[in-house]
């Protein structure tokens, strides 16, 4: 009887647990048609007919940021051009204190985080302020801002807020930069050699 019983339970586990793994797959939709979009694209919006090698569509551009859509914080400034090289006299290591002002899709940006747009506005008006009192800009900032962030030495900053960083003359602020945590505005506070 014990036997039995043993080979009862064991046969359920297993047609339990085949139920669980193989019934949990998601199974097959009945197929979706999907209506025409022609009617549903914007008039404004222009068919592409042909693009020169290697040429950008204008689409590309923002028309009320002058930045790349799609380009990643740090690479490009503001304007959307490549930062300069560094140049030969620039320090080997800078101290600065930074304002952060976040905003939605930045790294470690919370949830209810503004929208990139409403956070360039804000970053232009802390530096307006960190130009007559950077720590009552750092006190108006984000969460990660501070007044005395220590020494960075060079080639640890993504390209523009390096280059930023390093050509800004000591006791001087500059920005917005974008960066991958949101804008930055940076105040040199003194520079090795």
């Amino acid at each position: 009887m014990q036997k039995t019983t043993s080979v009862f339970l064991g046969a359920l586990v297993l047609v339990v647990t085949g139920l669980v793994v193989w019934g949990g797959r998601p199974r097959a939709s009945p197929a979706v048609q999907i209506p025409a979009l022609s009617s549903s694209v914007p008039e404004q919006v222009e068919p592409m007919t042909s693009l020169d090698a290697g040429s950008v569509p204008d689409m590309v551009q923002e028309a009320s940021f002058s930045g790349v859509r799609g380009a990643k914080p740090g690479y490009v400034m503001l304007d959307g051009s490549k930062p300069p090289d560094l140049p030969p006299e620039a320090p080997r290591s800078v101290r600065f204190g930074v304002v952060l002002v976040q905003y939605r899709g930045a790294e470690h940006a919370p949830l209810g985080a503004r929208s990139k747009m409403e956070a360039l506005k804000t970053a232009h008006h802390l530096l307006e302020v960190a130009k007559n009192d950077f720590a009552a800009a750092v006190a108006q900032g984000d969460a990660g801002s501070t007044a005395a962030a220590g020494w960075m030495p060079r080639r640890v900053l993504e390209p523009a807020p390096e280059y930023v960083l390093f050509t800004t003359p000591p006791g001087e602020v500059a920005g917005p930069i974008d960066t991958p945590t949101g804008y930055w505005i940076v105040k040199n506070i003194g520079k090795n050699k």
